[in-house]
């Protein structure tokens, strides 16, 4: 993978990852670093359902992929949050 590769990836996974965070209700007491991770880990597991259905890659934007990707990220910033306030008042 090469440093631009890298670079993409954190960019997609910010992207991801805070919409994800932005349709979840409430608040989320994760650090921006989680939230990157877990937008990362959605985008890719996104990329590979949506080419499993068909759907990823279309003519312009792919919505349907983007959807599939921030609903992967939504659910996994909530498990994250879950997980990581448990821990942290343990």
């Amino acid at each position: 993978m090469t440093v631009s590769g890298i670079i993409s990836a954190l960019i997609v996974g910010l992207i991801i990852g805070a919409l994800g965070r932005l349709v979840l209700p409430g608040k989320q007491s994760i650090p921006i670093w989680l939230t990157i991770v877990v937008g990362i880990v959605a985008a890719v597991i996104g990329t590979f359902i949506a080419t499993a259905l068909g759907v990823g890659d279309t003519r312009g934007i792919d919505w349907i992929e983007v959807i599939i990707q921030v609903a992967l990220a939504a659910g996994g910033v909530s498990l994250a949050a879950g997980f990581y306030t448990r821990k942290r008042v343990s």
